[in-house]
């Protein structure tokens, strides 16, 4: 089993905060998406949406998607650390949380980045306008993230998920979009110092 990855990619970097925290240690292969290595028909093969990161069993089984590696490591090596919930209402709770995070803060951070930056603007239509729009998404996503950690230790409740390795992901990428957690977002605060020193986390960015 081997992951195929860009290490300082923000699905990678969920990757490898889910198997810290699992303490699953598997070896991974660097991927150089800057030079185009995903955009071979080599890669394409095994990573059916052509990025990173992807998962390779050992019986040439390929699976990529973070969330999907991370929900098949977790089913894999089962422990009681459980990322996605225990009881039916933490499942639910947990994926509607990371499904929020996603659609209206990674994504729309991915999308501001890609697009007022265009570092890959030899391989996709870079729309500048579209990179504005995604940013005031983001930032205006920003209070919903503050309100309900206002409400709870973490993301999904009193306990910790994967919805809140994907929450950590987006508020380090923001920095990169001039998008800053100032004193008028405490709970977001709290919660990413709290979540900064797990272990884990410690762990994995210290690689």
């Amino acid at each position: 089993m081997k992951l195929h990855e860009f290490a300082p990619a923000p699905n990678a970097r969920r990757v490898k905060l889910f198997l810290a925290e699992k303490k699953i240690d598997i070896p991974s292969v660097h991927v150089d998406i800057r030079g185009g290595e995903n955009l071979t028909d080599k890669f394409k093969a095994m990573s059916p949406n052509g990025r990173i990161p992807f998962l390779a069993l050992d019986d040439g089984t390929t699976i990529c998607e973070s969330i999907a590696i991370c929900r098949y490591l977790d089913a894999a090596f089962p422990t009681d650390h459980s990322l996605f919930g225990s009881t039916p209402a933490e499942i639910g709770k947990v994926e509607m949380w990371n499904r929020i995070v996603e659609l209206q803060g990674l994504f729309t951070a991915f999308q501001a980045f890609r697009n007022l930056t265009g570092i890959y603007s030899d391989r996709e239509r870079c729309v500048e306008a579209w990179g504005e729009e995604s940013k005031l998404r983001n930032i205006e996503f920003l209070p919903v993230l503050e309100e309900r950690l206002s409400q709870s230790t973490y993301l999904a409740g009193e306990h910790f998920s994967v919805a809140d390795i994907s929450a950590y992901i987006m508020v380090d990428f923001i920095k990169h979009i001039d998008i800053h957690i100032d004193d008028s977002m405490p709970s977001i605060q709290r919660w990413y110092n709290q979540v900064s020193q797990r272990e884990a986390f410690i762990e994995a960015n210290s690689k």
